[in-house]
């Protein structure tokens, strides 16, 4: 019921009823209390399960070393979805790393054309590791196209006159920079919005819950008397 994204800060205590079958989803659902101020995790776990009984015996040390018992899970890096996400961030780590000239910050002004050697080498090697990992065709040209799509744009903007392109407008004449690259935020995400960590996937919701038409009246039923159920009446 509580996994990723679900950030409330008052909540402090949680109680866990039986071990949960993965790792990763035990990390998650208890992880969400304590956000902001301590908070306590009560694990109860059942005598009669193996499961559960293994856990309570290695309590300490599981609990020491969990994240080393996190399930492996399948991925996708050149889907769509991931490409349009990461695939920014790998080129220009191939561009920044392999070539001087575009390492420095103001190196983002150095594509004055499509067609330089190095920008050319990267979409190469890119693309093929696309057609390594998933020898797809289409994968391949779909890669080829997004990153085609993504040097056209960059240089257009580093021929733009009256400006220094950057790739990002931070130290000595920041003033008269211009970014290259944008963080992720509330704005719509384009071809170089680049995510700073792995968790940057979309921007967070808030969510407000309007009681004005919850109403104070309560539910239409009611639950029977506590004494009934102590004579066993209305358990059939």
């Amino acid at each position: 019921m509580l996994s990723v994204g679900v950030d409330v800060n008052r909540l402090g205590l949680m109680v866990v009823n039986g071990q949960p079958k993965g790792t990763a989803e035990y990390i998650q659902a208890t992880s969400r209390v304590g956000r902001s101020f301590p908070g306590l995790v009560c694990t109860v776990l059942t005598w009669a399960r193996p499961r559960d009984l293994s856990h309570y015996e290695t309590f300490e040390h599981y609990h020491a070393t969990f994240y080393k018992h996190v399930e492996a899970q399948s991925v996708t890096p050149f889907s769509p979805r991931a490409m349009d996400r990461g695939l920014t961030g790998a080129l220009l780590s191939v561009l920044r790393l392999e070539n001087d000239p575009f390492n420095p910050n103001l190196g983002a002004g150095v594509l004055d054309n499509t067609g330089k050697k190095e920008v050319v080498e990267a979409v190469n090697l890119l693309s093929s590791r696309a057609w390594g990992i998933t020898q797809q065709s289409e994968i391949k040209t779909l890669a080829i196209d997004e990153l085609k799509e993504r040097i056209d744009e960059w240089a257009k903007e580093a021929s733009k006159g009256g400006r220094t392109l950057a790739y990002e407008k931070k130290g000595k004449g920041k003033d008269t920079m211009v970014a290259l690259l944008r963080r992720p935020g509330i704005q719509a995400w384009d071809n170089f919005t680049v995510p700073m960590s792995m968790r940057e996937v979309e921007p967070g919701v808030r969510l407000i819950m309007n009681t004005a038409r919850v109403g104070s009246a309560g539910p239409a039923w009611t639950p029977p008397p506590s004494s009934s159920r102590e004579n066993g009446e209305g358990d059939e």
